[in-house]
């Protein structure tokens, strides 16, 4: 892709310019939070980029929806404000416009899937906002939304596809020049697209060499697809459910076609690995969506390797029990977490045995199931079903290494159990 050499090439006929996006920052400047634009040093060293973080989790309600949301909300008549809101949102977008709404005086109704979890429900509902829950989709929600909007005269927040929120979450990127180095590249997460086209706008316009670059789950390329006209299967349970989108807007689609390069699809796996990654190594809780930028590096490293690259983590909600299970994911990934199968002799002393040369060797035991009644076990034998926990690969190989040496049959198994 050519970058436009002036600002009035790549803005024409665009319905988002910069002049939008530097208007609408001093409204975010006034009431939303400056996060910071931080060197990650040991991203850097795990990447193989050199890598600086946009820490949009920071934010009252952890996403950068509060830029967007606040904008429209701010703009707002006299006459509409007294009216109230109307948005549809599983996540971020409902607890943005449900707290500006209340810290403006704005009555805010938000439309939300019955299968949204009741955590989000809750704050949401903590934010001042009314909460109805309809149908089994994000799309059944929208459907009511724009029907309680016509019947209460109620002003619809849309999620992205509104010139005012797009031009509002481009004011990540304006305090991403200002506080930052000169990028090479950034990754921004997308969903509708509001945030890469607010981005997008403003890069293009203050710093044309940086390259903004998309970022997508396998699972919902709809971006992807709106590019490239290539139609991919668009569904499936993700963990980054924040970007899990069926369709982007039309005014998003309009300005990313335009300005953004390309769009990496990430895989679960590279997700997982980005949330783990941030937590580790940077100390800071990134939702699934929130670490996409991340996952992308990893998923195409020589693709970045040597350059100076922007990530914004865009959201930091995420269920503490799905933490839980991605640390434990990545140990067992790392071989630090490791589980072995062996059949022995079902005499009086083996296990104890085993688990002498596990102490011996350092190795912790995490879980042991002992089972008998297998036919493809002997009848004078069992089988032993181990997990320990390991300091590396190496240490792991050493423990297989010592058990098949004591004359014991050693199966290693994968996560969950399944056989390698």
């Amino acid at each position: 892709m050519t970058v436009p050499a002036t600002a009035l090439e790549f803005e024409q006929d665009l319905p988002v310019t910069l002049a939008d996006v530097e208007g609408a920052w001093p409204l975010v400047r006034a009431s939303v939070l400056r996060t910071p634009t931080l060197r990650a040093p040991r991203l850097s060293a795990f990447t193989g980029a050199d890598v600086y973080v946009k820490y949009e989790n920071l934010q009252a309600t952890a996403s950068f929806k509060e830029r967007g949301a606040l904008v429209k909300l701010s703009r707002l008549t006299p006459e509409e404000a007294r009216r109230g809101v109307v948005a549809m949102s599983a996540g971020n977008h409902a607890q943005a416009v449900a707290y500006h709404g209340t810290r403006l005086g704005i009555s805010t109704l938000i439309v939300m899937p019955e299968t949204t979890p009741q955590v989000k429900v809750a704050a949401t509902e903590s934010f001042g906002a009314e909460v109805v829950l309809f149908g089994e989709t994000v799309a059944d929600a929208y459907e009511e939304a724009e029907r309680i909007s016509k019947a209460q005269g109620r002003v619809f927040v849309h999620p992205y596809d509104d010139v005012d929120v797009i031009a509002g979450q481009g004011s990540v990127a304006l305090e991403m020049i200002e506080d930052g180095p000169a990028f090479d590249a950034v990754l921004v997460p997308i969903g509708g697209g509001g945030l890469i086209a607010g981005m997008a706008v403003a890069f293009a316009g203050r710093s044309p060499a940086t390259q903004v670059v998309g970022v997508e789950t396998q699972l919902y390329p709809a971006m992807w697809t709106a590019m490239t006209g290539e139609a991919r299967p668009c569904g499936g349970p993700t963990l980054a459910e924040g970007i899990a989108v069926r369709n982007v807007g039309e005014i998003t689609a309009q300005i990313v076609r335009r300005l953004v390069p390309h769009v990496v699809l990430v895989d679960e796996t590279a997700l997982e690995r980005a949330v783990n990654a941030f937590l580790m190594h940077q100390k800071t809780l990134a939702e699934g969506a929130g670490a996409a930028g991340l996952a992308a590096l990893i998923a195409e490293p020589e693709r970045f390797r040597g350059k100076t690259v922007g990530l914004v983590v865009s959201g930091g909600n995420i269920d503490p029990r799905m933490i839980a299970g991605i640390l434990l994911r990545e140990l067992e990934r790392e071989e630090r977490i490791v589980s072995f199968r062996l059949t022995i002799l079902d005499r009086p002393g083996m296990l104890g045995r085993i688990a002498t040369l596990l102490g011996k060797l350092g190795a912790n035991i995490l879980e042991v199931h002992h089972r008998r009644t297998f036919l493809d076990v002997p009848a004078k034998g069992t089988r032993l079903d181990l997990t320990v926990e390991t300091r590396d690969q190496a240490h792991a190989e050493l423990i297989q290494t010592a058990l098949e040496g004591e004359g014991l049959p050693v199966q290693r198994l994968g996560a969950g159990g399944a056989d390698w």
